[in-house]
């Protein structure tokens, strides 16, 4: 369900403090532990460093990310493939 048009998007305020004391294009990563904050046209150029539970991903904002949360570019879940004879095999020949 999405959030009321009313309330608009949310933001940790704490994000909208860091965004405003860096300058646009400034290579320091922001670190970021909400994960359910909404990119705004403001974070575009911004380097952040987004928490997955484990570790900081880097993710740099661009046009196409205004409206997404940052959670959707820190993936907190590693895939390692399925197993199987095929698998096995193709692993031994590498």
């Amino acid at each position: 369900m999405a959030r009321s048009l009313k309330k608009g998007p949310y933001v940790h305020p704490k994000i909208l403090k860091k965004i405003s004391k860096l300058k646009a294009n400034d290579p320091t990563p922001i670190k970021v532990w909400a994960r359910s904050s909404t990119i705004t046209p403001e974070m575009v150029g911004f380097t952040f460093a987004i928490h997955n539970g484990r570790d900081f991903i880097k993710v740099k904002i661009v046009e196409n990310m205004v409206g997404h949360k940052l959670g959707e570019f820190s993936p907190t879940r590693k895939f390692t493939r399925h197993g199987g004879k095929l698998q096995k095999t193709d692993t031994a020949t590498k």
